[in-house]
């Protein structure tokens, strides 16, 4: 029996230390708020998921390739890039959509049965994986099986899935992001993957009570604890070898992940600009603070001083001209289809307290695909440079 614990030592990028932060239940919360609205939240179908370096600046090329980085391969130093002072950047910018995600080379037959305790204390015993349905809130399970070589084995999906390759999965979610049992039921998955941050959870006792194999899974994200998720993931599905692959070729992309981030953070700390993430859907009420303990690690991991944490912001908090006047980021990091749901860069600027931040005032906006932000997984260090070339080198600076 197998528990489902983290185990191994893991090591966040940042070019300082990044936060050991998580994306916690608050962000459910705002889940269920966007359920009750009757919006979709979805995340745009243009943000996919990636294992292969992208070219990350909106306005240029960053020079990174697009192949997947050998483990073996040499991490070379950065190039000095000719980057405009922070201080003087102003206008909005997007950060680029990942490369789609590779499996890994020779992936592994699964060897069943396996029988893992559960992060509810369920054991569970895993008898096939012909038919996976993964379900979270960000996506990253299935993120993690596409990585170990088994997405053709996925036969849904939810609206955080939004890589094409799954673009043709039914959808098992309706509402937003609320599950739909009997589209579950109805796709006869021989294991489920699922946590919390999808409901109601009545569904998960409906899917037990039909003799569906369910594992539950930690629904808490980190950057520090993104490596023991696919190595969790990949227990379950019976292929530990290739979970250990994928973080292999995970540590390697951090690396030149990293080296990239380096190159575009200005040295001298007084320069670093300060960030914050805003949750933002259509014109109404739901408009939140994202506090330094949700998301707060993906702030500081691309060399932005973490503006929640400036300002004492945990969880998440209304984003009312208050907290935004505590707040005064000097950009503002948001999901791409937000924006638009509020009327894009004007009608967020039309908000109240956000055009008298120091963002607001510069139009310092930065928009990121939706899947890309605050989603852990083996595509995380391409995001985080795409966010970070977005924020220093919105100009694709050589």
């Amino acid at each position: 029996m197998t528990p489902m614990h983290p185990s191994r030592q893991t090591r966040p990028t940042g070019r300082r230390h990044a936060l050991a932060g998580t994306v916690t239940a608050t962000l459910l919360a705002i889940t269920v708020a966007l359920t009750g609205c009757g919006a979709t939240g979805a995340p745009s179908d243009a943000a996919t998921s990636g294992s292969i370096p992208a070219k990350t600046s909106s306005a240029g090329d960053s020079g990174s390739s697009a192949t997947s980085a050998s483990p073996d391969a040499p991490t070379a130093e950065a190039p000095a890039l000719d980057l405009p002072d922070p201080a003087s950047i102003e206008g909005p910018a997007s950060a680029e959509t990942v490369a789609e995600i590779l499996p890994i080379e020779n992936p592994q037959t699964p060897e069943l049965p396996v029988t893992v305790t559960d992060h509810d204390g369920q054991d569970v015993t895993i008898e096939s994986t012909d038919r996976i349905l993964a379900l979270d809130l960000y996506g990253t399970f299935s993120d993690i099986v596409t990585g170990l070589g088994l997405g053709d084995r996925l036969v849904g999906r939810t609206s955080s899935d939004t890589s094409s390759a799954m673009a043709d999965l039914p959808l098992v979610t309706s509402s937003g992001h609320d599950l739909n049992a009997e589209a579950i039921l109805s796709l006869r998955p021989t294991v489920v993957l699922a946590d919390s941050t999808l409901g109601p959870p009545e569904v998960y006792g409906q899917l037990r009570s039909a003799g569906i194999t369910l594992v539950m899974f930690d629904p808490d994200r980190s950057l520090e604890t993104n490596e023991d998720m696919m190595v969790q993931v990949a227990q379950t599905l019976g292929v530990p070898d290739a979970g250990e692959a994928l973080v292999e070729r995970y540590d390697a992309e951090m690396e030149t992940a990293q080296a990239r981030i380096d190159a575009l953070v200005p040295g001298d700390e007084a320069d670093l600009v300060s960030a914050a993430i805003l949750y933002v859907r259509g014109t109404a009420g739901i408009f939140f603070v994202m506090g330094s303990d949700s998301g707060g690690d993906v702030v500081e991991s691309v060399g932005a001083l973490n503006a929640a944490e400036q300002a004492g912001i945990t969880g998440t908090k209304p984003a009312n001209a208050e907290a935004l006047a505590a707040l005064n980021p000097d950009v503002i990091l948001v999901m791409a289809d937000g924006l638009e749901s509020t009327g894009g860069l004007t009608g967020l600027l039309e908000r109240p307290g956000v055009a008298q931040t120091t963002a607001g005032q510069k139009q310092r906006i930065v928009d990121v695909p939706d899947g890309q932000l605050m989603s852990y997984g083996p595509q995380t260090p391409q995001a985080l440079v795409a966010l970070a070339e977005a924020v220093y080198n919105p100009e694709g600076a050589r």
